[in-house]
C-alpha cells in the first residue's frame, strides 16, 4: 500500500514510539498523580518529560500550561467553550474544520456571536477583511494554521500581530501544521494552540494538546478526579491537573513524547523541505493533466503536503476506491469534515480527492500516484 492519507493520520509511526508505548504498558503503567508508588511516579515523570518535549518544540516556557487531550477536537472545544461568554464575539474563517465551526455554532444558543470571514477560492485569507470584522466585544480570533483540504498556509504571524495590537486572544488550530511547519507561540502571538499527536507529530491516536497562555482565563470542560484537592466538591482550575480530569492516556502520551523528540532531532525545517519537494512534484504533474482539476495554491511553498483534485468524469469517492483497489494507493475523498471550506473553493457540490504526504513517503510513491491518476483520467 502506498499511504497518501497523512492528513488524516500519519503512517507508518516510528518504531521507537511503538516500543515506548509497549514498554509503558508492560513495565510500569501506574496511574500518574494518584499514588506514591514507583509505577505511578515513573508514569508521571514520563508524562512530565512529554510536556517538556512539546514545550521545546513550540517555544512554550511554562509547560504546565500544556493540557493533554484525546485529540484536536477536544482541545478546540476546551479552548473555545472555556473562554467565550454570552455577549462575546468571535471571528474565524470559511476554511475551518468543523471542529472549530461547530463549537462556535453551538455557542450561539448561549449568546455568543460569530463572524466567519470568507476566504479566497484558493483558500487564502485577506487580513484586511478579517480586520474589518473586529468589534468592541471581539474576544477571540480562531484560525487554522493550514487547511485540511487544500493545505493552504494561513498568515498566522500576521494575524497574531493584529490580534496583539487589538488585544484579542488568538487561537490556532495546528492539526495540519504541527510537526511539518515551524510554530513559535511567542513569535506568532498564539494565546491558545490546539493540535493532535497522531498526525504530523507521528504519535499515537487518542493524543492531543491545548496550550493556554498565562493571561487566558479558561473554564474546565469537564469535572472529576484530578488527584488534587480531593475533599473539594468544586473542580480545581490549577494547570494542568484541573483541566485533565480523569485518568489520562498515559501510554499514548509516553509514545507522543518519543515521537516529538524524534521529530525535533530530524528538524521541522528539514521535514518541511522534504514534504514540499514531494508535493511539488505531485502537484505539478496533476495540474498538467487535461482531465484533472487541482484546487488550492499553485505555489507549493504556500501550502502543506496536500494535493486536492477531481477527475472531471468520475465521482471523488469512486476515484478513491479505484486508487485503493486498483493501484494500492490510500487517500481520502469527500468533504473532509469541512463543508464550508469546500464551498469556499467551489467543490461543495461534489467534494474532492485528497492526497497527503508524510516524511515516510518517497519519490517512488509520488511517481506511482501520478501514473495511477494519469491512467484513470484517460478512461
Amino acid at each position: 500500500m502506498v499511504y497518501l492519507d497523512n492528513a488524516a493520520t500519519s503512517f507508518p509511526k516510528p518504531k521507537g514510539m511503538i516500543y515506548a508505548v509497549n514498554e509503558c504498558m508492560r513495565d510500569y503503567c501506574g496511574n500518574p498523580g494518584r499514588s506514591g508508588h514507583w509505577m505511578s511516579m515513573k508514569t508521571g515523570e514520563k508524562i512530565y518529560q512529554t510536556r517538556n518535549e512539546l514545550g521545546k518544540l513550540f517555544q512554550i516556557s511554562d509547560c504546565s500550561r500544556i493540557l493533554f487531550t484525546s485529540n484536536t477536537t477536544e482541545a478546540l472545544n476546551l479552548g473555545i467553550k472555556g473562554c467565550l461568554n454570552p455577549g462575546d464575539h468571535a471571528i474565524t474563517t470559511s476554511m475551518e474544520h468543523n471542529s472549530v465551526l461547530r463549537p462556535l455554532k453551538a455557542l450561539e444558543e448561549a449568546g455568543v456571536e460569530t463572524t466567519i470571514v470568507k476566504c479566497n477560492p484558493d483558500g487564502t485569507i485577506n487580513i484586511e477583511a478579517l480586520r474589518r470584522e473586529i468589534k468592541e466585544n471581539t474576544r477571540l480570533i480562531v484560525v487554522t494554521h493550514a487547511s485540511n483540504i487544500t493545505g493552504t498556509i494561513m498568515p498566522i504571524k500576521e494575524i497574531g500581530a493584529l490580534a496583539k495590537k487589538m488585544k484579542i486572544p488568538f487561537m490556532v488550530d495546528g492539526a495540519q501544521s504541527a510537526g511539518c511547519l515551524p510554530i513559535d507561540v511567542n513569535d506568532m502571538n498564539i494565546a491558545m494552540l490546539a493540535l493532535p499527536g497522531h498526525k504530523g507529530l507521528l504519535g499515537p491516536m487518542g493524543t492531543g494538546m491545548l496550550y493556554v497562555r498565562e493571561d487566558i482565563n479558561l473554564r474546565p470542560l469537564k469535572e472529576g478526579g484530578t488527584g488534587t484537592r480531593s475533599k473539594d466538591l468544586i473542580q480545581p482550575v490549577e494547570f494542568p491537573e484541573g483541566f485533565e480530569a480523569g485518568t489520562v492516556n498515559a501510554p499514548g502520551i509516553v509514545g507522543l513524547g518519543f515521537s516529538v523528540k524524534y521529530i525535533t532531532n530530524i528538524g521541522i525545517n528539514a521535514i518541511r523541505a522534504y514534504e514540499e519537494s514531494l508535493i511539488g512534484k505531485l502537484d505539478e504533474a496533476l495540474r498538467s493533466m487535461n482531465g484533472v482539476t487541482v484546487y488550492g495554491p499553485t505555489d507549493c511553498r504556500k501550502k502543506t503536503g496536500v494535493v486536492l483534485f477531481n477527475l472531471k468524469k468520475v465521482d471523488c469517492e469512486e476515484v478513491c476506491e479505484r486508487l485503493s483497489s486498483g493501484y494500492g494507493i490510500a487517500c481520502r475523498g469527500g468533504f473532509h469534515c469541512a463543508g464550508l471550506a469546500h464551498k469556499t473553493i467551489g467543490t461543495f457540490d461534489r467534494g474532492a480527492v485528497r492526497l497527503s504526504v508524510g516524511p515516510a513517503n518517497t519519490m517512488k510513491d509520488i511517481s506511482k500516484a501520478i501514473e495511477a491518476v494519469y491512467q484513470m483520467q484517460k478512461l
